[in-house]
């Protein structure tokens, strides 16, 4: 049995744990079976984003008319789409293995990893132990049981953001984030889409003005199927037929069968708890399956800490990367700090963008919080008529007494970046007032958030 200083599971951003315990000269070990760099550089937020800008410039050339500008049409060369952030990708991971596998201080294990006692684990054919273990083994995309699914090809996000020959046709099962910047991207370049949601709206987790909308703009696009269930898959030459269950009682056409040449499985995602039987070293998990961790990311077993989507938390990049820091300094620091989640944001990069901080408007109903609305459409700004986006709103909550930002929404161009300001000021803990003291550009979209403020009831 192999002994070392801190063990770290998963080259997300366990990395940026690893990285400075090896800089401290402690004997480190990395767990991962995949490529190094996380879900997030491998099979999510970075090739997602290179690719969707694609889908963002072929809508540019569709739009083209709106602003003056005949186009005429344009040709999709889809395998250099997806090649190109493969290969951005892969080079990065590599680059990331050939540098951990350099330091003196750090041993890759580049297999699957499973605990076997406390602190203890079976990595390939050898047995490790560490005096600390960090947990950051993430989640993978969950696959529901469906009639006939186990007999039919489908794919995941996964081999989403890598096929390199363009569905005619493509039905997505889910309506959350991922399936949203998934229609997107192949919607834009020319694929038909159907999708298929449970619930009434589409990402159905942001405030329910915003889902609305968004929902709305989307049903235009594509064909979406709202309160309906995906209760069998079949095969049909060179076809896949997803047969649909209507919830509504009112609706007479309630089974509906879907054609379409690859099927996308988006219905969430599960933590790799099971895989790693957490429970051997003393972790304990809720119901889901997500590790229980404290305000200092510690787990319930002693020197062991976890962090990033295995913990269930926040499934965003950006809040793993927080976890990471305060794991590592109540790890290994001398003094131990509570984790401050204030002001997490998140953003859809679908089209319309879709960005969010702080609660929702039925959350603050829900805690019966006094608030007051501020709300601005893009198109009644300069910018916004520039851009002609029709559909684009910035919403405020803010706290009727305080006068402090409780939280914002945003959908339409350039969401994920306008957002900023606002999570800046509620970061500083300022009243939303400065945001109408700031000089803002004129006529600069953020302009729009600017006059949300004025516009507050």
């Amino acid at each position: 049995m192999e002994h070392f200083d801190v063990i770290v599971i998963g080259a997300g951003s366990g990395l940026n744990i690893s990285s400075a315990t090896s800089s401290r000269g402690l004997k480190t070990a990395i767990v991962e079976k995949g490529p190094m760099g996380g879900t997030c550089l491998n099979r999510g937020c970075i090739p997602s984003k290179i690719i969707i800008h694609s889908a963002d410039v072929a809508e540019i050339i569709n739009n083209a008319k709106n602003f003056g500008i005949n186009a005429n049409g344009f040709t999709v060369d889809f395998k250099k789409v997806t090649e190109r952030a493969s290969k951005i990708v892969d080079k990065d991971a590599k680059n990331i293995e050939d540098g951990t596998r350099s330091d003196k201080n750090t041993t890759l294990f580049k297999t699957e990893g499973k605990f076997i006692d406390y602190k203890t684990l079976k990595v390939g054919n050898k047995v490790i132990k560490g005096d600390k273990i960090i947990i950051a083994a993430g989640t993978r995309p969950f696959i529901p049981p469906i009639e006939g699914l186990d007999k039919v090809e489908h794919i995941t996000s996964d081999e989403a953001l890598r096929l390199t020959k363009q569905p005619t046709s493509l039905t997505i099962i889910g309506g959350g984030y991922i399936a949203a910047e998934l229609a997107h991207f192949y919607g834009a370049l020319g694929t038909k889409i159907n999708i298929i949601q449970r619930r009434d709206v589409l990402i159905p987790n942001e405030d329910r003005e915003i889902a609305e909308e968004f929902t709305k703009i989307f049903s235009k696009k594509y064909n979406v199927f709202l309160n309906s269930d995906a209760i069998k898959v079949s095969k049909k030459g060179n076809k896949i037929i997803t047969t649909i269950k209507n919830r509504d009682d009112n609706n007479k056409n309630k089974i509906k069968n879907i054609v379409s040449d690859k099927l996308l499985i988006a219905a969430g995602r599960i933590p790799n708890t099971d895989i790693l039987n957490v429970a051997k070293t003393g972790v304990k998990t809720n119901k889901e399956g997500y590790i229980k961790v404290n305000g200092y990311m510690e787990t319930t077993a002693k020197d062991v800490w976890a962090l990033g989507d295995i913990c269930g938390i926040y499934l965003f990049k950006h809040s793993a990367n927080l976890e990471a820091q305060y794991a590592y300094n109540n790890a290994f620091g001398k003094q131990k700090k509570k984790i401050d989640y204030s002001a997490m944001p998140h953003a859809i990069f679908s089209s319309p963008q879709i960005a969010g901080v702080g609660y929702t408007e039925e959350q603050l109903k829900e805690k019966k919080i006094d608030y007051t609305v501020g709300r601005k459409n893009y198109i009644e700004t300069g910018m916004g008529t520039a851009l002609d986006d029709k559909d684009g709103f910035v919403k405020l909550l803010v706290d009727r007494k305080t006068r402090k930002i409780l939280g914002c929404h945003i959908i339409g161009t350039d969401a994920s970046t306008l957002i900023h300001e606002v999570i800046v000021a509620m970061k500083a803990n300022q009243t939303v007032d400065i945001l109408t003291d700031a000089v803002h550009i004129h006529p600069a979209l953020s302009e729009v958030v600017q006059r949300a403020v004025w516009n507050l009831k």
